[in-house]
């Protein structure tokens, strides 16, 4: 069995051909795409190496991190967001980055130990069992390699904020992109990190300011993070 719900794919799948509108339902995508470019770029250095972008969708990140000159591969379960980022890449004229469609678990049988950079960008908080996930990724990662996640804090906070104000009071999100149940602590992706054998390196939260619409990272964690993790070599 696959670690993947159907109806996650079917949602994110309807909204394939709006996923580079910079003004549609990704717009928060597009926003904060430059800060976690930047954070991840400081920290592991894209030129040159070879990345993974798990749970890529239409390649916003994959897309950006191969023009820094990164070899990048996407992966994704759901077809026709990888068909919206492969014409976009073509387009774009980025030959360095190649897409498939395929689980990471099953690529990290495939592959083990092959990627100097995994990234896995709010991904986690959308399938039935993140720990695999994050198992996966681990296991995908050179040693010495990098691996980075981003999701979302459960708490009565991100239940505000990212559900009741993104989804329904602000609109930047369709009502049912998230489910809260599926959020994650930074405690419990933590533990899972460490399981996996990965250790912490730091994390960033994000913040947002509705009336100038600006995003930017922060020490802040308690809604949106991000964690940086090292693969000892």
């Amino acid at each position: 069995m696959q670690n993947v719900d159907a109806q996650e794919l079917a949602k994110f799948s309807e909204l394939a051909h709006r996923w580079w509108d910079p003004e549609s339902e990704f717009r928060p995508l597009h926003q904060i795409n430059p800060l976690r470019l930047e954070w991840i770029d400081q920290l592991a250095t894209l030129r040159g190496k070879t990345v993974l972008d798990v749970g890529c969708g239409g390649g916003i990140l994959a897309e950006a991190m191969a023009k820094r000159a990164a070899h990048v591969t996407g992966i994704d379960l759901a077809a026709r967001p990888l068909g919206v980022a492969r014409l976009h890449a073509l387009e774009a004229g980025v030959e360095n980055l190649d897409y498939r469609e395929i689980a990471t678990e099953s690529l990290a049988q495939e592959r083990p130990g092959a990627f100097d950079v995994v990234t896995c960008m709010e991904m986690l908080e959308h399938v039935p069992d993140p720990a695999a996930v994050v198992q996966a990724c681990a296991v995908l990662a050179k040693p010495g390699g990098w691996v980075f996640f981003s999701t979302l804090n459960r708490n009565p906070k991100s239940f505000l904020f990212a559900i009741v104000g993104a989804e329904y009071v602000l609109r930047l999100l369709p009502r049912g992109t998230h489910e809260y149940a599926r959020f994650i602590r930074p405690s419990e992706l933590a533990r899972w990190c460490r399981d996996g054998g990965l250790v912490l390196d730091g994390s960033r939260g994000l913040g947002y300011n509705p009336f100038t619409r600006r995003y930017w990272l922060s020490g802040d964690t308690s809604v949106n993070f991000m964690f940086a993790c090292r693969k000892p070599g």
